[in-house]
């Protein structure tokens, strides 16, 4: 798909800011659910929380293709179940690595790795925003790569997850370096199948169409149902009977996420999809924020030098 945009100068303003809205709009979903699922994974199977997660975002998708009209077509609908797979597949390296590693380190990982597929594609097509865009989108880059290398460390009482409750507070430190190198491989794992799903489901989009963003979810469930039928453990969806807490927060994740998919399709739509991912991509920023706030994880000054790049590059795109 090779589309070229042209725009007046208050047309093309009116355009970033749109997407800008539409991608922050997605950033702060997506976020907010990888907290809530990761969250979820360090108290219950990864996939018993998909398990959930994926049916709950699949009730939202719909209600929302419902309500903004339009048939299903063919080429939309295998659009959104690739990235649905792809989607799948990432979410379950995520959320394995986000129950094993800190959060502020396997988030932005993800997120960066993410990037790189989307924005080559974006530019390959010909995409060519004016210098300030650039600049602002190159900011938000070097945020990202502050937040992913920034060196945090899981709150005392996370960091030794696991571990006896008796025991230390803090965990060896050899230990813990196994535990971020674990949660960056995940990182990159799940920033590939996620790269492949913007892609993916922007494609899917164009059609003019919810149906895709449903696909997506249907098919990303039955990777989780495929893989839960695949391992040895007898793995069950948390129920509102077992941990009330622990169900809401996956209900929560997969609301949050598949309502974020359809802010991150309206945004693309807009024509300006390197600046849609890229912007979509700073998602890290909310799920760091979050796990400061109400876990407790540390952040050192990479992490918040990133985060403070981050609101200029905004600034820079949208003014």
């Amino acid at each position: 798909m090779n589309q070229q945009y042209h725009y007046s100068d208050r047309t093309y303003s009116r355009v970033e800011l749109m997407v800008t809205v539409l991608a922050l709009g997605a950033a702060l979903l997506y976020g907010s659910a990888d907290f809530l699922g990761g969250s979820a994974t360090r108290r219950a199977h990864v996939l018993c929380v998909l398990l959930v997660a994926g049916p709950a975002g699949m009730v939202v998708a719909t209600l929302a293709a419902l309500l903004a009209g339009g048939p299903p077509q063919a080429a939309g609908i295998a659009w959104g179940a690739c990235a649905g797979l792809a989607g799948g597949v990432g979410f379950i390296f995520f959320y394995v690595g986000l129950a094993a590693g800190p959060m502020s380190v396997v988030a932005p990982v993800s997120a960066l790795v993410s990037t790189v597929l989307p924005v080559a594609v974006a530019l390959a097509e010909g995409e060519r925003p004016g210098a300030k865009v650039y600049l602002g989108a190159l900011i938000c880059v070097v945020a990202i790569v502050l937040v992913s290398t920034g060196g945090g460390e899981a709150a005392p009482e996370t960091a030794a997850a696991g571990a006896d409750p008796g025991g230390p507070a803090v965990c060896p430190r050899p230990a813990r370096h196994r535990t971020t190198i674990r949660g960056i491989g995940y990182g990159v794992a799940a920033g590939l199948a996620f790269g492949t799903f913007f892609l993916f489901i922007r494609n899917g989009g164009e059609s003019g169409a919810l149906w895709p963003v449903v696909a997506a979810r249907l098919s990303g469930t039955l990777v989780f149902l495929a893989a839960a039928a695949g391992i040895r453990t007898r793995t069950r969806p948390v129920s509102w009977r077992g941990d009330r807490r622990l169900f809401l927060a996956a209900v929560g994740a997969g609301v949050l996420d598949s309502s974020a998919n359809i802010c991150y399709v309206f945004a693309t739509r807009a024509g300006l999809f390197g600046l849609a991912v890229v912007l979509t991509s700073l998602y890290p920023g909310i799920t760091v924020l979050l796990a400061r706030i109400v876990l407790g994880e540390r952040m050192r000054w990479p992490r918040r030098a990133g985060l403070a790049l981050a609101a200029v590059g905004i600034v820079l795109v949208t003014v």
